[in-house]
């Protein structure tokens, strides 16, 4: 195997939200590994542009598909790409996120219900289809955060929908190990943007992660791919924290 390849060389790969952030230092790491990368986003069309030339200096192809996966619309239109494109699917990644900020006493129910349809709706309507379009050794992966389990102010909305994501990936987990497809998350907390100089709150956080400093994401999308490896074929329905050991501390 190449050194930072993993085995993944010639995967299809699909990321969900991937032209910015997060999701597209993991979109980063799946094309350095060898994938075909589907670029998923529901915005600036520009920024995927951006995002595309970004990743074509990995030589691989990759393939912006526009679709609001907070929607079954939505997700229908992005798996009906994929089966266009490639008839299969080897790698999943959910990483869409919409976040209204709120408190749980001055509730925006509207907010609220769209940031449980950008978490739920891609596996719970995409499920069925995910199940015929991807081999043995496929792999699902959903990002989380802490907020799934602690209370950070104003996040009670995409808390609620991070911890329901949680709970839909051990249920699906069960039900797709049969088909030799393993599900699993990532889950993390305050994420570095680089910042400078970081807000009191972001160098706070810095001091208390024993690693010595916040998350970056590329952290968070190395141990994506380490969950796509074949070596972790028997990692099944867990919830992996990748915060530097932050969450350790009382």
């Amino acid at each position: 195997m190449a050194p930072g390849r993993l085995g993944l060389e010639g995967k299809i790969a699909l990321v969900t939200g991937g032209t910015r952030g997060l999701g597209l230092a993991i979109a980063h790491k799946l094309a350095s590994c060898g994938c075909e990368i589907l670029l998923n986003y529901a915005g600036s069309g520009e920024q995927a542009e951006k995002a595309v030339a970004a990743l074509g200096e990995h030589g691989g192809t990759v393939t912006p598909v526009r679709a609001d996966v907070g929607t079954p619309e939505g997700v229908a239109t992005l798996l009906r790409e994929l089966r266009h494109r490639h008839g299969r699917l080897d790698v999943f990644v959910h990483n869409a996120a919409n976040y209204t900020p709120m408190p749980a006493l001055a509730p925006d129910p509207g907010g609220a219900w769209r940031d449980l349809s950008v978490a739920l709706n891609p596996l719970l309507h995409g499920a069925p289809a995910l199940a015929e379009l991807m081999p043995r050794g496929g792999r699902i992966i959903a990002v989380s955060s802490t907020g799934a389990h602690d209370v950070v102010p104003g996040y009670v909305a995409l808390g609620m929908a991070k911890a329901a994501l949680e709970s839909q990936v051990r249920y699906l987990a069960v039900e797709l190990a049969e088909h030799g497809i393993t599900v699993n998350a990532v889950s993390t907390a305050k994420l570095d943007k680089g910042d400078s100089p970081p807000p009191p709150a972001v160098a706070l956080l810095a001091a208390r992660t024993p690693a010595g400093r916040l998350t970056v994401p590329e952290d968070v999308a190395d141990v994506v791919a380490l969950l796509c490896a074949p070596e972790a074929a028997w990692v099944q329905g867990q919830v992996i924290r990748a915060d530097g050991g932050l969450g350790l501390r009382a």
